[in-house]
């Protein structure tokens, strides 16, 4: 499940973690890993103390193009999409759109699973504007109303087309791309990582593969077993090794 948190990118940690408990911890609580890029926020003392100290495993990103967080590349990704389709000449409201793009992202159906995170998460759809039908109340009426849910309606049905589009173009992407390659548990492979990602001396270990496969994930990804002092995701796409 996605959810869109506008913010500045002039933020220091501290303020991260405000928007972290105010939009995320009250709704799922504390998370047991969070997965994130080497942002000097993410990097921070004040961030690894912070979730050091609630129990929480903090991992980094470490591939080129991280499928083995696909889903939240292609979340982020498309997310950009949206707005700019969406919000067309009206730029500086684009935060003004974040829980209506959220609200369709969540209800969109998965080409993976089949489903929606809204079905993943809480087991069913919650009801939508196109699923509601405007019931008359004798003689009243509200053009203003009418035309907030005409709104609604419309940006709902641009939303869910351009997810639709946003995946169509991801997945020929992504067969473009695609190796036929598979393994199998203990096989043993090397593992691609950017150098830009690393500290010298962390880098340095890379070179002492290969690593043993540990479990498939998916199509096209798989756990190796990396040791901890890495600092990165053990889940690595099928292209990085």
């Amino acid at each position: 499940m996605a959810h869109f948190v506008p913010c500045l990118k002039t933020l220091d940690a501290s303020h991260v973690a405000d928007l972290y408990f105010k939009d995320i911890v009250k709704l799922h609580g504390i998370p047991k890993t969070i997965t994130s890029n080497r942002d000097s926020k993410f990097m921070s003392h004040f961030w690894q103390m912070l979730w050091r100290k609630l129990e929480a495993t903090l991992q980094f990103s470490s591939l080129h193009h991280p499928q083995i967080d696909g889903q939240i590349e292609v979340v982020s990704r498309s997310l950009g999409s949206l707005l700019r389709a969406l919000i067309k000449g009206h730029i500086r409201q684009w935060d003004l759109q974040l829980p209506q793009a959220e609200f369709a992202n969540n209800r969109s159906q998965s080409k993976t699973t089949g489903k929606s995170p809204f079905q993943i998460v809480y087991g069913s759809n919650p009801n939508s504007s196109l699923d509601l039908v405007l019931i008359p109340i004798n003689n009243s009426f509200s053009s203003d109303a009418e035309e907030r849910v005409k709104q609604i309606q419309e940006f709902h049905k641009e939303v869910r087309k351009k997810i639709l589009q946003q995946n169509e173009k991801y997945k020929e992407q992504a067969d473009k791309s695609r190796r036929s390659v598979s393994f199998k548990e203990e096989d043993l492979v090397w593992i691609h990582l950017r150098k830009e990602r690393f500290h010298l001396g962390c880098f340095g270990k890379l070179n002492d593969g290969p690593f043993q496969i540990s479990k498939r994930i998916g199509e096209n990804a798989y756990k190796v077993e990396l040791s901890k002092d890495y600092g990165v995701s053990d889940t690595f796409n099928v292209s990085n090794l």
